[in-house]
């Protein structure tokens, strides 16, 4: 393989990558905005609709990043570009379909009750917190300079997710056996979090992406002591569920698109 061809991989390979931590942010946060006017309460609307902007905005640095790299792409081999030519953040979010997003399947699950939001919540941040603190050593200056702002918004989404956790967790009857059928419901989505596909092990290997097969004992020791501070019980079935990263996703996914891709859909080119 020449010189420019591998630069053109690795570059492909970049892209790719950005594009579904776009995803996996997009995704997310559009699921927490659902709650926006049907929390429990208006403080948790508030707060519920603030951690959802954190999400799209992180989405949109990486989809911003995604989009830079591609116009730049084809200004250097001009084989595409009549049809990639001024990617904008709007054409990984809006115009592409569900086979076409590599998010994690824990991610898109339906929004379920407060508790289902609040455990699975849970289960994302703290893998964010490590993650992104990876990330930030990242030999990609952007993706680095992304995951130092993600990281301090990301703290705070800890803070609540925790604190929601053992309120409910330790709470009253009911709320303890929601906390507990949503975390037996989420556990078999939450190992795809830590398996890595062949374009994120090439880019691991270049240190430009997270080797996130790395960061499970530190996130299941501490998502097992808040679970247990809780007074709720760690699931010990096996049984995982995967394919999120090569775009096999569950039917909760289609629908979601749907919803927020309907607007650009429908007047592709609208300015707001």
């Amino acid at each position: 393989m020449t010189q420019t061809n591998t630069h053109s991989k690795s570059n492909q390979d970049l892209i790719a990558y950005s594009t579904r931590l776009g995803d996996d942010a997009i995704v997310i946060g559009h699921r927490l905005s659902e709650w926006i006017s049907n929390a429990p309460f208006l403080e948790e609307d508030i707060a519920l609709g603030n951690v959802a902007l954190d999400f799209i905005g992180h989405a949109r640095m990486y989809y911003g990043y995604s989009a830079e790299l591609t116009n730049k792409e084809n200004g250097i081999n001009g084989t595409k570009a009549a049809r990639y030519a001024n990617k904008t953040e709007d054409d990984f979010a809006y115009f592409r379909d569900e086979r076409q997003f590599q998010n994690h399947l824990l991610h898109e699950l339906h929004k379920g009750d407060f508790s289902y939001t609040t455990m699975r919540q849970l289960l994302i941040d703290i893998y964010n917190k490590f993650f992104l603190e990876k990330l930030k050593n990242s030999n990609d200056e952007t993706l680095a300079a992304i995951a130092v702002k993600a990281a301090k918004e990301t703290r705070y989404h800890c803070r609540r997710s925790k604190d929601w956790t053992l309120r409910l967790g330790d709470g009253t009857a009911e709320s303890h056996q929601r906390m507990q059928t949503a975390l037996d419901d989420l556990w078999g989505y939450s190992h795809e979090l830590f398996e890595q596909d062949d374009l994120e092990q090439r880019l691991v290997k270049l240190g430009v992406a997270v080797d996130c097969a790395s960061l499970k004992a530190d996130w299941l020791a501490e998502v097992t002591e808040i679970i247990e501070q809780a007074t709720l019980t760690v699931p010990t079935k096996e049984w995982a569920v995967r394919g999120g990263r090569q775009g096999y996703h569950t039917e909760h996914l289609g629908h979601l698109l749907t919803e927020m891709q309907f607007i650009a859909r429908s007047f592709p080119d609208a300015k707001w």
